[in-house]
């Protein structure tokens, strides 16, 4: 069959930028790349493992890795006889760099190369970003890559010198696979660049990074070598010959099944960048063995920063199923809960069945067994850490607090209260550090009964939120809830410890004792009753946003607040729904009004004197407006409170 004429494609906007960031040198320690491709050859011979189990014309047969150094050439072969790719991946996964997250990973690196000032950067970025591959140009002028799709017989080469564009045609390779040739720079001692197609180079990289692999990495090695005698002495006189032999640089050992005091901390966090690809160290290392009903090991780490999907609906959970040390799948979400899905790590089992699908695992008792065993044991080493760890635990709680929180949207109460014991809020208390639940209730008075909270966008605008002005004065502490999963749970009414919830921006506030509680309310509707008139005025100039106007036991020093009804949706979970692409119903909520306050006292005159005044309709929409401002909300017509709000400056200057 003749070959294609070449194909030329240009890389987008984004993939040429971070090609010139890869080929002037971004990190110095450019090793990383062997690392990359040994990585990215070890994924395509397990996805060609676990095809094989239900697809009997592909076969698994001495899966490795080879590299083939040539000096004379000045070339580095990487290549594994794993899944390969057809012409359409190649464009996809090759032809487009970090589908997801190519402009984050330049705008990230741009803003370390300002904050270094020159300081080489650490190179925790290239994994998180799902562009290893083109880490290559770090070491290499011109990558050239060969690859054949399992079970089909066409070939496709791809090549590129990093200059924007690259060529795509038919080929040939004799076998399944994927082959890349590193066309290398010359090394630079000054420049920090080795030479990679020393052998020692190549050995000692993997041993560093690569030892864990599970598959043979293999490399022709070339010894002199004496011919020995029966004795296995050298022979007198004889003379050395070149002998070729195939040598195993790393060790294939599964690093899960080796006793913990045989393993080094360094060949533990490698193998984490192994599997996660992060290049950041993992914030805390965990195993577990489980005997008896259910046998599993796992090997846990959790990250210590958040990867930059984490709450992407493509987002993929970390952890690595295996079967008797048999690759099975990655990114295997039935085995640990969503609010958990940033631990990484591997999951061996020796009790499922090698030939497992999606639709198994999710109704496979002994995976719901592994799971349960997973998530007691991530509960009690981040209560540990909690309790003996506060700097550790806080920092993880900085990065994956807000998606460990989506823990609490079950209704299920074992696995919510080891989530909520743990949960971390801000909280009027202290303005510079959160606060756990045990804490909060230590501090109580020993008459409250009830946890409050608030919800909002941002701790600033809650803490000069006016529904607090009541809780400010009786020095009750209430939590300040800001991130957008404390809209949902919140709505659970879950207690803590016999603890009720309650929002203090929903329903009426009843604080102080029954006695206090009774009186006031007999003092407030007795007020009330004489405001009855203006309130009514009030709620129909105001009727397409609010369904009642009432006197407010909540408000100290401002004159008006929205109060969300006992079972009402809050704005920002309204906002929420509706970014969903749910249509939901707008929510009327209530004014409340501070009847101490001059505006409101004058306004209540005003109405008195003349109850047809229309500057009255004018007042209740600026008192609606400073309403929804003093809450962080937005205005139904800010162009509207503008007029309003400039007409009333006018005719009080004048």
């Amino acid at each position: 069959m003749p070959k294609s004429t070449p194909e030329k494609f240009e890389f987008q906007t984004e993939a040429r930028q971070l090609l010139d960031l890869m080929i002037h040198s971004v990190y110095s320690n450019r090793e990383i790349f062997l690392r990359e491709l040994i990585s990215n050859a070890s994924d395509a011979l397990d996805k060609l493992r676990f095809e094989s189990l239900t697809n009997s014309n592909i076969k698994a047969d001495d899966l490795h890795i080879r590299l083939t150094p040539d000096p004379d050439t000045s070339t580095l072969t990487v290549e594994d006889n794993g899944i390969g790719m057809n012409r359409e991946e190649i464009v996809e996964f090759i032809g487009t760099i970090a589908k997801s997250g190519s402009q984050d990973f330049i705008n990230r690196i741009q803003e370390m190369k300002e904050k270094a000032g020159g300081r080489e950067l650490p190179p925790e970025l290239i994994g998180q970003f799902g562009v290893g591959f083109y880490s290559s140009f770090m070491v290499a002028d011109k990558v050239t890559l060969i690859t054949r799709r399992a079970g089909k017989d066409a070939a496709y080469k791809w090549e590129s010198q990093g200059d924007g564009s690259y060529t795509l045609e038919d080929d040939k390779r004799n076998s399944q696979g994927t082959t890349i040739i590193l066309h290398l720079k010359p090394a630079d001692e000054d420049d920090k660049l080795e030479d990679f197609s020393k052998e020692w180079t190549l050995r000692s990289t993997v041993k560093k990074y690569s030892d864990f692999v599970a598959y043979p990495i293999r490399m022709k090695v070339s010894r002199d070598e004496v011919e020995h005698d029966e004795k296995g002495k050298p022979k007198e006189g004889a003379e050395p010959t070149t002998v070729i032999k195939d040598e195993t640089l790393n060790s294939m050992k599964a690093i899960w099944t080796r006793p913990e005091e045989e393993v080094s901390d360094a060949e533990y966090e490698e193998f984490y960048k192994h599997i996660s690809h992060d290049w950041n160290k993992p914030l805390k290392r965990f195993s577990m063995k489980a005997e008896g009903t259910s046998e599993f090991r796992a090997l846990l780490y959790i990250p210590e920063k958040a990867p930059h999907d984490l709450f992407m609906r493509e987002a993929k959970h970390g952890i690595h199923l295996y079967i008797k040390r048999v690759f099975i799948m990655n990114d295997c979400s039935e085995l640990v809960p969503n609010h958990l899905r940033f631990i990484r790590g591997v999951v061996d089992s020796e009790d499922l069945s090698l030939n497992l699908s999606r639709e198994i695992l999710q109704q496979d008792r002994q995976v719901q067994r592994i799971r349960k065993g997973l998530v007691r044991k991530v509960h009690e080493t981040l209560k540990t850490m909690s309790q003996n760890e506060a700097d550790q635990f806080n920092r993880f709680w900085t990065e994956f607090g807000s998606v460990f929180k989506e823990g609490l949207m079950t209704w299920d109460q074992k696995e919510r209260d080891p989530v909520l014991e743990m949960c971390r809020f801000d909280s009027t208390h202290d303005p510079d550090h959160s606060t756990c639940l045990d804490d909060y209730l230590a501090r109580m008075d020993e008459a409250q009964d009830i946890i409050y909270f608030i919800t909002g966008e941002s701790r600033k605008s809650l803490e000069n939120s006016p529904h607090l002005e009541a809780f400010q004065e009786k020095g009750i502490e209430v939590l300040l809830l800001t991130d957008a999963v404390d809209e949902v749970w919140t709505q659970n009414m879950i207690e803590y410890r016999e603890k009720k919830f309650r929002s203090i921006g929903r329903g009426e506030v009843e604080l102080g004792s029954e006695e206090e509680n009774k009186k006031a309310e007999k003092n407030r509707r007795e007020k009330e009753e004489g405001y009855k008139s203006l309130f009514e005025c009030l709620q129909k100039e105001l009727s397409e946003n609010i369904k009642e106007v009432r006197l407010s036991s909540r408000l100290t020093s401002s004159p008006a607040c929205l109060v969300t009804g006992d079972s009402d949706m809050t704005p920002q979970l309204e906002q929420m729904m509706k970014a969903s692409g749910q249509e939901i119903p707008k929510a009327k909520r209530i004014l409340e009004l501070n009847a101490s306050h001059p505006i409101v006292e004058k306004l209540h005159a005003l109405f008195e004197k003349n109850r047809n005044d229309p500057a009255i309709g004018e007042y209740a929409g600026l008192l609606y407006g400073q309403s929804v401002l003093a809450e962080g909300g937005q205005l139904p017509d800010p162009a509207a409170f503008s007029r309003q709000v400039a007409g009333l400056m006018e005719k009080t200057l004048a």
